[in-house]
């Protein structure tokens, strides 16, 4: 699975995870059941608009005292725990494609390296930045990494929330990448190409992963040009034309049940890709317990959940 991380400080993995949205703030907790991932309890708690605006070079807590009552509810449904994994809305982060011809062996300098190279389009100084990376392809012409990047001051306002609420947030990560987390460990990785679409109130963000590796990412505002049908065709001509690609043997859709057009939305992609585009079913990488009805929007809820637990888990 994938090894994003805007922020790591142990590497102890937590039985819980929240995300915060502007729409929302979201938990579950995943416990291993006789070798078996299961989803044992969830909670979701909905926001006031401009309470949370995720955004990536300006403060995104608008009003603390709500969000942190929001978050205080989920946290005691889930059972109090004391460490979680924190998922925020990705246009909180710059997700960039870096390619290196030689690689430093030391990891101190591969990190220099790699803010030298993030700085020259960072909106804000390198300084002040929260910068982290995975390696991704390895081809003749260089290994490619993945680089988040992210202003240090507003993750921080994500995990004082957290400590407010008695929780460490020992993990912080973004929204997709733990889409694609669940993704991979819902079913074998597919030997190509593959293109996964994840939509939240305000963006949508579009990844294409050759295997298990990311190849492109992008993430829209929902109010920018185009609709997400044009930016999944504009995407689709990118990959053909600058990244050579052979076609996608799949697509996986998250998140669009709460729209309740994910039959029309479903069909609309497919004709722009020419392929059959599925719904993500995170039950297929951990299960739900007896009580809990899995309704779609449920199961939208779930899939960067049980990405980032399920993750923590494999890296423990």
């Amino acid at each position: 699975m994938s090894g994003f991380s805007l922020s790591l400080h142990d590497a102890a993995a937590p039985s819980a995870a929240v995300e915060i949205l502007g729409s929302r703030v979201s938990g579950a907790v995943v416990e291993d059941h006789d070798g078996h991932a299961v989803v044992s309890a969830h909670a979701t708690e909905l926001l006031p608009d401009q309470t949370v605006v995720p955004a990536l070079n300006a403060a995104n807590i608008r009003d603390r005292a709500v969000v942190a009552a929001a978050l205080g509810r989920v946290l005691e449904r889930l059972g109090r725990p004391k460490r979680v994994g924190l998922i925020v809305a990705d246009p909180v982060a710059k997700v960039s494609l870096v390619k290196l011809q030689q690689v430093p062996s030391r990891a101190q300098d591969l990190e220099q390296v790699i803010r030298w190279q993030v700085k020259k389009s960072a909106p804000f100084s390198i300084d002040d930045a929260q910068v982290s990376y995975v390696a991704g392809l390895r081809a003749d012409d260089g290994q490619d990494f993945i680089v988040t990047l992210a202003r240090r001051d507003v993750i921080a306002e994500y995990e004082d929330l957290c400590r407010t609420a008695g929780a460490h947030a020992g993990i912080v990560d973004i929204s997709t990448f733990n889409v694609v987390n669940t993704a991979v460990a819902a079913s074998a990785v597919p030997a190509g190409d593959w293109l996964l679409v994840n939509i939240a109130p305000g963006w949508e963000s579009i990844a294409i992963l050759r295997g298990a590796q990311v190849i492109f990412f992008r993430s829209h505002s929902a109010d920018g040009e185009g609709t997400l049908a044009d930016v999944v065709h504009q995407t689709a001509m990118y990959y053909e034309d600058r990244l050579k690609g052979a076609g996608f043997t799949r697509a996986l859709l998250c998140g669009a049940s709460a729209s309740g057009e994910v039959d029309v939305l479903r069909r609309s992609l497919a004709e722009r890709l020419s392929t059959v585009v599925e719904v993500i079913d995170p039950t297929k990488a951990a299960r739900l317990a007896d009580r809990i009805v899995a309704s779609g929007e449920l199961l939208d809820t779930l899939t960067p959940l049980v990405g980032v637990l399920l993750r923590a888990r494999e890296a423990a």
